[in-house]
């Protein structure tokens, strides 16, 4: 069996856990070995990131390129990316992703384009709300032994729809040289005003902190692993931060009539990425389960990431075989998943009792994989649980709201009695003063209008 089957949902609640994204329990020894060997002595990550955090905010370029040779084995030259590198990757992606990766940003743009929240006035009221995008934000894209473009464009764009005005990209280069060339053709793409072929923690530092290179940025946003979740973490206060991102997770809630093919595959879409990725099936139907078992085994041998599929598989999935789809739905909003696939006979039917995920896909031409790429909201989701009270990236995560008050005098007058009544009971005579010292002249200013 690949998938742990648990019957009933009493039992599926029961058995549901999770894994905290800053679980440093769960660390190889291997990377305790490593910062042993980088520091000369026993750190924790959480002392081994603050050493880094503290040094970057202290000697700035200097601190960003001694931890990068000592962590990632490479001198770093320049930090800045310039454009005629940037212009260049652009011309030597090739054509059939470059084409892709347009396909994605317009789909991406026109999603946030049609969320996007403007200012309003009330003059009768005396009330409005300005909304104005962040100056300068940070996204910070992974690299190393893989590349991420989709995430440079679901970070990027929804930045530039917002309308901020200063886009900074982090992400490592290969020995210390230019990015991944599609990583570079997404940022052109996203909009982004400069890039820093620097990562981990040092990247954080000092997009938080700023450098004689390196501008402070007002939120940092995008994945990382688990020193660069922690990194975001500690520097929050400083800056803004979208959220602190633990592996990923979907759950697909099905029935009698799902393909078992199709929900084979997109649990291992979602096994691939990582040991610790948390792939779960909910279903009314023990043949579909059935079915999906044998899926898997035919699929899995296929995967190049087949042994980390596997390994999530036997670690982290599970079967949930309940009597009811409202049963599926109350644990599917009870695990708040990143992701929740609604693969049944009318999807469309059940979007509107969902509370929590990050989320939704409806149906089976609707795959998480879509999400991950081309539909057009952000890929970068809430996950470990914190869809109960956080949301997908969006376009929001860029503005900043300001109320503004400006009462005419009228309105003034007929307030002012409540605000000094509730300041007094407060015991905050200064307050009640500032209102009564006021009220002679507002209404003559009101009957001075009313007899013109």
């Amino acid at each position: 069996m690949y998938l742990k089957v648990i019957v009933g949902l009493a039992e599926a609640k029961t058995d549901f856990s999770r894994t905290d994204p800053l679980d440093l329990g769960s660390l190889p020894p291997e990377v305790a070995a490593r910062t042993r060997a980088a520091f000369g002595e026993d750190l924790t990550p959480e002392e081994a990131v603050r050493r880094i955090l503290s040094d970057v905010e202290s000697q700035g370029d200097q601190a960003v390129r001694h931890y990068t040779s000592l962590l990632d084995g490479f001198e770093l030259e320049s930090l800045e990316v310039s454009q005629a590198e940037i212009e260049d990757a652009f011309q030597q992606v090739p054509e059939d992703l470059l084409e892709a990766l347009k396909v994605a940003a317009q789909r991406i743009e026109d999603f946030h384009k049609s969320t996007l929240r403007t200012s309003w006035v009330d003059l009768p009221s005396g009330l409005g709300e300005l909304v104005l995008p962040l100056q300068r934000v940070g996204i910070y894209a992974p690299g190393g032994t893989a590349a991420y473009p989709s995430t440079v464009l679901m970070t990027g764009i929804p930045a530039k729809v917002a309308g901020v005005n200063d886009i900074i990209l982090a992400t490592p280069g290969k020995n210390g040289g230019t990015p991944d060339l599609a990583v570079l053709a997404a940022a052109k793409l996203a909009g982004v005003d400069r890039v820093y072929r620097v990562g981990g923690v040092q990247a954080i530092g000092a997009l938080a902190y700023g450098t004689a290179t390196v501008p402070k940025v007002d939120k940092i946003c995008g994945p990382g692993n688990i020193f660069v979740t922690l990194a975001k973490k500690l520097v929050y206060g400083r800056v803004d931060i979208d959220g602190l991102y633990g592996p990923t997770e979907t759950v697909i809630m099905a029935d009698g009539s799902a393909n078992p093919i199709y929900c084979a595959a997109d649990l291992l879409a979602q096994a691939e990425h990582d040991p610790l990725a948390c792939p779960i099936l909910v279903t009314t139907s023990a043949t579909l389960l059935e079915g999906v078992e044998e899926e898997l085994g035919v699929q899995l041998g296929s995967l190049d990431r087949g042994v980390t599929a596997a390994l999530s598989m036997e670690g982290r999935g599970k079967a949930y075989l309940v009597d009811t789809l409202d049963d599926a739905l109350e644990l599917a909003n009870d695990i708040a998943p990143e992701h929740l696939c609604i693969m049944v006979d009318d999807p469309w039917a059940w979007a509107g009792k969902v509370r929590n995920a990050g989320g939704v896909f409806l149906g089976q031409f609707s795959p998480e994989v879509m999400g991950d790429y081309v539909a057009g909201p952000s890929h970068v989701m809430p996950t470990g649980g914190t869809a109960r009270y956080s949301s997908a990236l969006s376009v929001h995560h860029f503005l900043k709201t300001m109320p503004v008050v400006g009462l005419k005098p009228e309105v003034y007058g007929e307030l002012a009695r409540s605000a000094a009544i509730i300041a007094r009971a407060e015991g905050l005579t200064g307050h009640a003063n500032a209102v009564e010292v006021r009220l002679k002249e507002a209404q003559e200013v009101v009957e001075g209008v009313g007899n013109g």
